[in-house]
């Protein structure tokens, strides 16, 4: 996942590089960024002197942060101010540029923001995440909304086929004015005026989404009062799980945190139903218990208010506002995408359905299959059908090992790139590590921080982001971050990951690549900066280098004995690859049809009661099956409400069409190698968004993507997805 975490939506559309006098009075652009009310003391104040203006955690405390975005606000509507005055004609020179160096400042202390509220929230840093949002909406609202600055842009927009720009200039110049009308800068000023109030209340209700289900997540962790009811745990997840509770002050207890998705991973373990179905109920319910972290009213209202200001807008759903500058287009193809699949994955998971049922029965279970039980009874079918036990694989896979000489060395293989760890860089958690990372002719060229530890103050799921974008016009290297919720170890004992783990290092150091590999001018065209469909396309695309034989071969070692996975259990993998994926498929299509059902709802509709709207939802689209409830349902399914993807989560299966895609082309060309990396990073990764996406990846391909990759991959049958 790309995070786009509310801060970062302030400025989106805007470059970011402030400007001072010495003595800190704000100027026009140009010099050192700064600002007058601004202490030199703080750490934002100036750009850091570490390499590649890496953070210094060693300086920054919480307090550090709003006095800094505070004044990084003012700062660039100081800049902002300065471009407006301008009397000369508008230029790209004059206009685009220094909007693009603007706001550096905001950027500086906004990123390291985003990064700890995101993995290392505390109180502090929560309410100054609280008092920040309204500030921030209105911070992006004085610059999209400012007439005069709009105009300026909308010349340069007009003229830009007559003023001898490069591509990548007038690409520039037209993202501007479509992201300025986006914004709603051709309102009226009444229309204006209800707009900022909806974008004020909008980021206040995102905010608090995501605060309310961090605190719902937390409280809703299973506590076990009995060792015998982890029975299937293996030793160390026992352990892990009794560290876990001695964390809260409960001694003598074990606790299993809650994963941000609905099914968890020990329901593959546990033995004991009843407390598969406590951990399910804990799962499903952990934001609907009517106290402070319900999330319901924040729901309702964030679905009618986005429906009224798409009106306001222009569009006629939320939806349609949305995918308006995505490769979709519209809700109806995102649509048509998601339930041309919704038969074949269906019939796969009643298939799959039938087999556990067959099993239960066999053993003597008098019960019908329920959620709590497809987790457990779907590894059993896999031992006896597989003869492949999660257990027997995690030895195989032991974190550093994974990242070291699976996720570095497919990066080396392909691209020549090396990494050297940095132990003297300062760090927000001691969990976090990082990385000098060496281009293929020896030459450092990026920094890579991974924090990969589940913690109660941590954002569930997994993402990428960065705390420095690379620019050639602000002279800027990338620094970028992956954080992941992987089980930590009880103290002494090692970090064995499932293979979903593994593939979920590969999918989060994709997004790295493409950060890291952005060679543009422009900061706002930089490096992840492409459509929500084509921003997992990087990640998803790497997802399959976890399985390439050579890969494979060079990571998946005992961490005991160092010894290869035996080829058996290699054989096993494989054949077993599209396992349980009409369970995978149906999950991840009922929770993107549901966002778009809460966004394609018609601007003045009362507000919904969220559980019958939820169910009337599935029904709507014939993907509701009791046994598999969506991968995220409505009350903690944070990537729309909190994350930046709203009506966009489809996004996963637009980028995956195109990730199979090219991976075909790859296979097509003679696989892992050099030739076929560099032109994989020369079309794809090392350009941003500075051209049609869809046109990038024509260029690459020589072809529009086939969607008969995808369901291969899947294993779904070819004769059941609608045409």
């Amino acid at each position: 996942m790309k995070r786009l975490r509310l801060t970062t939506l302030a400025v989106v559309g805007l470059g970011f590089a402030g400007s001072v006098t010495a003595s800190g009075q704000v100027v026009a652009p140009s010099g050192s960024s700064g600002s007058a009310t601004l202490s030199p003391s703080n750490p934002f104040y100036a750009k850091s002197a570490l390499q590649y203006q890496a953070p210094d955690f060693r300086r920054i405390k919480n307090g550090d942060f709003q006095p800094a975005m505070e004044a990084g606000m003012r700062a660039q509507i100081v800049e902002v101010n300065a471009i407006t005055a301008t009397k000369a004609s508008p230029t790209f020179a004059n206009t685009i540029v220094p909007l693009e160096r603007s706001g550096a400042l905001l950027t500086r202390a906004s990123k390291v923001f985003n990064a700890v509220t995101g993995a290392n929230i505390n109180d502090t840093l929560q309410q100054v995440q609280e008092a920040l949002a309204p500030k921030l909406a209105e911070h992006s609202d004085a610059i999209y909304l400012n007439p005069v600055l709009f105009q300026r842009v909308k010349s340069v927009y007009d003229r830009r086929a007559y003023m001898h720009l490069s591509a990548e200039q007038r690409f520039l110049a037209e993202l501007y004015y479509k992201n300025f009308v986006r914004a709603g800068a051709q309102l009226s000023s009444a229309d204006q005026t209800r707009l900022r109030a909806l974008n004020q209340e909008e980021s206040k209700l995102t905010t608090d989404f995501g605060n309310h289900l961090l605190a719902a997540t937390k409280a809703g962790a299973l506590v076990i009062d009995n060792v015998s009811d982890l029975d299937g745990f293996s030793p160390a997840e026992i352990a892990s799980a009794a560290d876990a509770a001695k964390q809260r002050g409960l001694t003598g207890k074990w606790v299993i945190r809650l994963q941000n998705t609905t099914q968890h991973p020990a329901q593959a373990e546990l033995k004991n139903r009843a407390v598969r179905e406590r951990l399910f109920i804990a799962s499903t319910t952990r934001a609907e218990h009517g106290d402070a972290n319900d999330t319901r009213a924040i729901v309702k209202r964030l679905a009618q208010l986005r429906a009224e200001r798409a009106k306001l807008l222009g569009f006629p759903t939320y939806s349609a506002y949305a995918l308006d500058n995505q490769m979709s287009k519209t809700p109806q193809n995102a649509e048509k995408l998601l339930t041309d699949l919704v038969p074949a994955a269906t019939a796969r998971a009643r298939s799959e359905a039938a087999q556990m049922q067959a099993l239960i029965d066999k053993e003597g279970g008098n019960f019908k299959l329920a959620p709590w039980d497809w987790q457990y009874y779907s590894e059993q079918v896999r031992k006896a059908q597989y003869a492949l036990d999660e257990n027997q694989l995690k030895p195989y896979f032991e974190l550093n090992n994974v990242l070291q000489n699976g996720v570095f060395y497919a990066a080396n293989q392909l691209y020549g790139l090396t990494f050297k760890e940095r132990k003297d860089l300062p760090v927000y958690q001691p969990d976090v590590r990082v990385f000098e990372v060496f281009d293929k002719d020896g030459k450092s060229m990026a920094l890579f921080y991974c924090d990969y530890f589940k913690r109660d103050n941590k954002g569930g799921g997994a993402w990428m982001d960065s705390f420095v974008d690379q620019s050639g016009l602000i002279g800027t290297k990338p620094v970028v971050f992956n954080v992941a919720n992987f089980t930590k170890p009880a103290p002494g004992q090692p970090a064995l990951l499932t293979f979903s783990d593994v593939t979920t290092m590969f999918h989060e150091f994709g997004h790295g690549l493409h950060g890291m590999f952005s060679k543009v001018q422009y900061p706002t065209l930089s490096g992840t900066n492409v459509p929500r469909d084509f921003v997992e396309f990087p990640s998803q695309f790497n997802e399959h280098w976890a399985l390439d034989p050579k890969v494979f071969a060079h990571y998946a070692k005992n961490y005991q004995t160092g010894a290869p996975m035996p080829q058996l259990l290699v054989d096993k993998i494989k054949k077993a690859s599209t396992f349980n994926q009409g369970f995978g498929t149906t999950e991840y299509l009922a929770a993107s049809l549901l966002d778009i059902a809460w966004h394609t709802i018609p601007p003045g509709t009362p507000q919904q009661d969220v559980d019958a709207f939820e169910t009337a939802a599935l029904q709507k689209y014939n993907i509701s099956m009791a046994e598999i409830p969506p991968r995220y349902r409505t009350t903690y399914f944070s990537h729309i409400w909190a994350g930046g993807y709203a009506s966009s989560y489809n996004a996963y299966l637009w980028s995956e069409v195109i990730d199979d895609d090219a991976y075909a082309w790859f296979q097509e060309n003679g696989g892992l190698t050099r030739a076929n990396g560099q032109k994989f990073r020369d079309a794809i990764l090392s350009r941003g968004g500075t051209e049609d996406v869809a046109q990038l990846y024509r260029e690459f391909r020589g072809r529009e993507p086939s969607v008969k990759y995808l369901i291969q991959d899947r294993g779904l049958a070819d004769s059941e997805v609608k045409k």
